[in-house]
């Protein structure tokens, strides 16, 4: 019917479109290949021996036969082979490939350390807390695995379009066929361009668009110290117009910390050395705070007697025969300590600018007044004005009373405040800005705040390296820098965006190219190299989120 004159024409047109499809599918796999090669790198992370110490001296193990318990030697330059805490030595411990900070950070006695990090300069000496599947790195790789399998809601609505798509272009070419045949009498040129529509309409790009997209954003974000909980959060990270910030732990360090010493007419120096000769004894997070600032400003213990802590008020202990108070106002006036105007008016100043005042007193009268407080993480202004920036409402909630909440969030420049707010409302208090209009994005440490990470649109954890599998959260900053709010929102949105591009060449490419084909102006040939180009272009497209970040 055709004629066997055309028969060599169309072998090698058939041979063209099989190379060209094969040379496209290289390609694609390539590009596929890269994106998946920070999960790659992350298992590749993991040491493969360790040192374990026994009755018998050290001797080399595989890590896979190590159990919690067991006593390992980890000496300069090796990896950490499990998670673990320090029971001897001292070093520094470079945590990149879990937080992304370059700068190595000091470990001792106590200290958790975990599977996969480099020890720098000392020797460790390390028990076994958490092997195999248990550790932090193999959380954050079940964590990727799960995100870059996972699907955006955007590729729902792609598959529902290709379900209707692929008959449409069956139908296409069928009429093509029919019209250069019936029409216009060339059945020929017409088999021509209906194979032309068939090839230039192969969905791979649509296929190709989101899980890419996906594979790549979320493995850079492991790269960065940012777990992205999948397809789902990328989506959601986009439509965040309010960002609310637990207190406690979060824009502060959540430890006291002694901020100010105030005298009349005594020595700033012995004020602070029998106050901290008083507390040195004392558990109490404010005496904790006096002890660890006092030498710093060159106090120095000396011996007490007669320790006693007086419940809600302070502390009392005779230091160089003198009886010495150290505590609230009313444990001065109830002893019988005289205050002056100077002292009263320093301690309401402190107190207003959301500080613990300390008392200390001896021999009838106040001779200076301590400031404890929570402090501001140095990261926290930055990080909110970050966000600002972007066009995002920040908000501050906080057990705190407000005077304590408006003094810390007029430190890190937030002007929205919810204070005196109990732990189990705060999933309330969200719940109340959502009712708002708003789309919120909670960032707290993923467990005393878990109700109002999961209430929240976009759940943002701070995490610490070694505890990855917070649930309740989207995301999760594993080095804790606040400025990760803002740069995981960034690439949420960005990986989003790609997805959107990725769809929008794919189904664009379609909708150009099939008229083009029916029409008989497009060989199959070139259909052929054009589809394996729509494929590789979508990947390589995702590709460029690698450099997200990157200076």
């Amino acid at each position: 019917m055709f004629g066997a004159h055309h028969a060599e024409h169309y072998f090698d047109t058939a041979a063209l479109i099989i190379a060209f499809l094969l040379l496209g599918r290289y390609f694609e796999a390539r590009a596929k290949g890269q994106a998946s090669r920070a999960l790659r790198a992350l298992l590749e992370l993991a040491a493969k021996e360790a040192r374990v110490v026994d009755d018998d001296g050290e001797r080399m193990v595989p890590v896979e036969t190590l159990r919690p318990g067991d006593v390992l030697r980890v000496r300069p330059g090796e990896k950490i082979p499990v998670d673990g805490d320090v029971i001897d030595g001292a070093s520094a411990v470079d945590e990149s490939m879990l937080t992304g900070e370059s700068v190595p950070v000091d470990k001792q006695v106590g200290d958790a350390v975990a599977g996969a990090t480099i020890n720098a300069n000392g020797v460790l000496t390390i028990r076994a807390t958490r092997v195999g599947s248990d550790t932090a790195l193999a959380q954050i790789v079940r964590l990727v695995e799960e995100a870059q399998g996972s699907r955006a809601p955007v590729q729902r609505l792609a598959d529902r379009i290709s379900a209707a798509f692929v008959p449409a272009v069956l139908v296409i070419a069928l009429v093509t066929l029919a019209g250069w045949w019936i029409v216009g009498g060339d059945a020929t040129k017409g088999l021509v361009a209906a194979v032309a529509v068939l090839i230039i309409a192969c969905p791979c790009a649509l296929g190709l668009a989101t899980p890419t997209a996906i594979m790549v954003g979320t493995g850079r974000g492991a790269a960065m110290g940012t777990l992205i909980k999948g397809g789902e959060v990328l989506e959601r990270s986009k439509r965040i117009d309010t960002v609310v910030f637990d207190k406690t732990g979060t824009l502060t360090r959540g430890e006291m910390a002694l901020t100010d010493v105030v005298t009349v007419d005594g020595d700033e120096r012995e004020v602070l050395t029998r106050a901290v000769s008083v507390e040195h004894g004392s558990e109490h997070p404010v005496g904790r705070a006096i002890v660890d600032g006092a030498p710093d400003r060159g106090a120095q213990v000396t011996a007490a007697r007669a320790f006693l802590s007086i419940v809600g008020r302070g502390a009392q202990a005779t230091v160089d025969g003198v009886l010495v108070h150290v505590g609230r106002r009313t444990l001065m006036s109830d002893n019988g300590l005289m205050s002056c105007t100077e002292l009263d008016v320093a301690a309401d100043r402190l107190e207003g600018e959301g500080k613990t005042a300390i008392f200390v007193g001896w021999d009838g009268r106040v001779r200076g007044v301590l400031a404890v407080a929570d402090t501001v993480r140095d990261d926290a202004p930055a990080a909110v004005a970050d966000l600002q920036s972007m066009g995002i409402d920040v908000v501050m909630i906080t057990g705190d009373n407000r005077r304590t909440a408006a003094s810390i969030a007029g430190q890190v420049g937030i002007s929205a405040v919810l204070a005196e707010v109990l732990p189990g409302d705060k999933a309330d208090e969200v719940r109340r800005l959502q009712g708002d209009g708003r789309v919120v994005a909670m960032v707290g440490d993923g467990v005393n705040d878990a109700p109002a990470l999961v209430q929240a649109d976009l759940g943002i954890a701070i995490g610490t390296g070694t505890d990855v599998a917070i649930e309740s959260s989207d995301i999760t900053l594993l080095s804790g820098d606040l400025h990760g709010v803002a740069t995981a929102i960034r690439l949420s949105r960005r990986t989003f965006r790609t997805i959107v591009q990725n769809l929008a060449w794919a189904f664009g490419y379609n909708v150009v190219l099939i008229p083009v084909a029916a029409l008989g102006l497009l060989n199959p040939v070139l259909a052929g190299a054009a589809m394996g180009f729509s494929s590789v272009s979508v990947v390589t497209n995702s590709l460029r989120l690698y450099r997200f970040g990157r200076r």
